[in-house]
Parts: C-alpha cells; sequence; structure tokens
C-alpha cells in the first residue's frame, strides 16, 4: 500500500486543538514517531488582548495532567482564572453553593481561554513530533497494520495508528467511515466578554430559568464570560446587537448578582449533541469532540477530550514500552470500553438537567425546588457534587 515516499511514523494526530495536541505531546514526550497535521497554528500570547470569548472550565484532574505536560506552568504565566465556590439556583434566595473548602482543595477549577490552553500546549511541544501546518488531510487509506493520510500537499504520511482529533464535524471520521447520533436542541448559547464593577472573582454561578440557563464565569481581573442559553431565534436576535444594547438585554433578565456589567464583545452558536457510533475503525480511532459533542452546560466539553486523551495515551504508551502493536483492536476496544459509558452518562446527566430546568411545568417546577433544597441541605451531596466538578472519582 501507498508509494515508497510515504513517510513513516509510529501516530499520526489530526488535528492540534486542546485535545490533540495534548495527545501530541504526550505521546512523543513519551518517545514515539509522532506527527500532527493542523490547520491553523495557535497566535501567540498578547497580555493587551481581549480575552477569547471561548472559555473552559478546566477541573482539578485535567490541571494534573496539564502539569504532568509541563503546559500548565505555560499558562501561569498567560491567563487563567481560579475559582473556589460553584453557584446553581432558580431564584436568587435559595442559593446551592458547592465550595471546595468543603472537599478540603484550594480550588474546584480554573477558567482557561481555548486559544491559550492550545498555545501552552503546542509551547512544550519536543523537536521529535513533527508538524504539518498549515495542512489538511484529503485521502485516507487503511490496511490490516497501518494507515496512509495523503494531505493537501500531496504528501503522504504512514502510520501505525491515526488519531482523529479534528472536532465535532471530524473529517477523519467521515473518511473512516464511522456513523453519528445526535440532535440540534432547539436553544442556542449567546457568549459575551464584560467588563464587571467588582475584582476578580472566585465564584462561578448558574441561574436555571425556563427559556434557559444565565451563567457566569469569571476571567482575570475585572472581567467575566456571560453565558445566556435561550430559543434559538431569540438568541440570534440579540447576536446583532450592538454592545450597549446587548448590556441592556443583560440588565432586564440576569439575577441582581451580575452587578453593572458593560458589554464588550459577543457571539452565539447552536446547540447539538453528538456520539461516534464507534470510536475507531481499523487503525482510526477518535478523541475528543470528534467522539462526542456535549450540551456545554457546566464547560465540562474539554475535560472529557483530557479524560479520552489521558486513557488512550496510557493505553498507547504502556503497547509501545511492551514493543507491541500500538493500533490493535485490544487496546482501542479497551479504550472505547472505558471513555464511551462514561461520556455517556456525562452526556445524559447534561440533557436530565437540560430537560428537569429547562420548562415551566409545575410538577417539575416543584422538583426542581425540592432537588436545590435538599442539595442546599445535605453536606454529604454537596461534598459528592464538588468532587464530581474537580474530575475525581
Amino acid at each position: 500500500m501507498g508509494s515508497n515516499t510515504a513517510q513513516q511514523f509510529d501516530i499520526t494526530i489530526v488535528g492540534g486543538g486542546m485535545v490533540g495536541a495534548a495527545i501530541a505531546l504526550a505521546l512523543s514526550q513519551a518517545g514515539l514517531q509522532v506527527a500532527l497535521i493542523e490547520r491553523q497554528a495557535p497566535a501567540e500570547f498578547n497580555p493587551d488582548q481581549a480575552p477569547d470569548l471561548r472559555v473552559s472550565s478546566i477541573n482539578l484532574a485535567s490541571e494534573a495532567w496539564l502539569t504532568r505536560l509541563g503546559a500548565w506552568s505555560s499558562l501561569q504565566q498567560m491567563r487563567l482564572c481560579p475559582y473556589q465556590r460553584l453557584q446553581a439556583f432558580e431564584h436568587p434566595d435559595s442559593v446551592v453553593c458547592f465550595d471546595a473548602a468543603d472537599i478540603k482543595r484550594s480550588h474546584l477549577g480554573h477558567i482557561i481561554e481555548n486559544n491559550l490552553l492550545q498555545l501552552a500546549l503546542w509551547q512544550q511541544f519536543p523537536a521529535n513530533l513533527t508538524l504539518f501546518c498549515p495542512a489538511m488531510v484529503t485521502a485516507l487509506q487503511q490496511t490490516a497494520d497501518s494507515a496512509l493520510l495523503t494531505i493537501d500537499s500531496g504528501e503522504q504520511l504512514q502510520s501505525t495508528l491515526v488519531i482523529a482529533a479534528d472536532g465535532g464535524n471530524s473529517q477523519l471520521r467521515q473518511l473512516a467511515g464511522i456513523g453519528t447520533n445526535g440532535w440540534q436542541y432547539q436553544q442556542a448559547c449567546l457568549v459575551a466578554l464584560v467588563n464587571t464593577p467588582y475584582p476578580q472573582q472566585d465564584v462561578t454561578w448558574q441561574q436555571f430559568t425556563p427559556t434557559g440557563p444565565k451563567a457566569f464565569l469569571p476571567l482575570p481581573g475585572q472581567q467575566g464570560n456571560i453565558v445566556w442559553y435561550d430559543d434559538a431565534a431569540r438568541v440570534k436576535q440579540l447576536a446583532v446587537l450592538k454592545p450597549a444594547q446587548l448590556t441592556a438585554e443583560l440588565q432586564k433578565v440576569f439575577p441582581e448578582q451580575l452587578g453593572k456589567v458593560e458589554v464588550v464583545n459577543s457571539s452565539w452558536f447552536p446547540l447539538a449533541r453528538m456520539d461516534a457510533n464507534h470510536y475507531y475503525a481499523g487503525r482510526v480511532v477518535l478523541a475528543g469532540d470528534a467522539a462526542h459533542t456535549i450540551n456545554p452546560l457546566a464547560g465540562q466539553g474539554v475535560n472529557l477530550g483530557f479524560a479520552d486523551a489521558k486513557l488512550l495515551t496510557e493505553l498507547i504508551i504502556s503497547a509501545h514500552q511492551q514493543q507491541r502493536d500500538i493500533g490493535n483492536e485490544d487496546l482501542l476496544k479497551t479504550y472505547q470500553r472505558k471513555r464511551k459509558p462514561a461520556n455517556l452518562l456525562m452526556m445524559s446527566t447534561m440533557d436530565g438537567f437540560y430537560q428537569l430546568f429547562g420548562n415551566d411545568i409545575g410538577p417539575l417546577r416543584n422538583l426542581r425546588q425540592l432537588a436545590l433544597t435538599i442539595a442546599s441541605r445535605s453536606s454529604m451531596l454537596k461534598t459528592l457534587v464538588a468532587r464530581y466538578a474537580v474530575g475525581s472519582e
């Protein structure tokens, strides 16, 4: 298969976003011959630039892994915002608060701009990692023991295993013939960068309303990120407003604890749930959003992706050290068996929240209030939720 001119690698990763970059870094640090194909390199950090609208809530499990990879120290020299408390409420007079102190931790997680997290990982890439960027895949051929990728320059890369980390609309997943199931939600999500009247905050909160959740994520300094879920048509109307007009709309519907914020800029995106029917086909395996996209209610999407990445790289490195086939079906089956149910559980949990809190039916309203009241009074339950939030079992 393939021509004699194909470059040989142990692993080729398609997609150099947060999850793909973490996989490339972990595998190349372990001494494997790794190629990474990515369309666009992350921009250099400029401390004067406005924070990116796309942020993630990074839990302690992800933080620990990023620290081992060496990327966390880079992030600390850029921008990140720790938070100690997580609040959930329907009415501001009945707030359930989950506190890092409840589980004897200094913080529950960090809010981090996605582009900075990607950049921090790229900054750690070792010399033995071969980067093809800007580049995109044009063809995939597979045999029993290898996969051959052709990229738009005409170059060919032959590998024992190819990892698709190229996002929810994964081209490689389609080339590998892996189907998906899922749906578009009727809602969409508006995100906005706001200036706040307060010093840097240590709390992230979510208010559940019949039209969808409204959330605040703290950012470094006197800034924050607001997230507004609503009917898709309503969100599209909001998205075209000028910052001052959007500020006025926010003040009408967000709880008072938001304070007198000022919108800097905003964007919106549709909400979808997607789960790949299989996490691998032949010598191609999926990770992160290529395998699953989730209702972003809790900002957990990238933590699921990092959990995929961590397990997959551990399995590959172990096989490599034992001089076993790093793309064998038993390895890929183990990965799918452990990650697919965990990801589906998180997706279903988020959908459960979405159904429970996303409408105004009387009995459900009573059930919500009961659930929040029980949660607010049960220290054991609050501790369990806090432990789950940080990513510990």
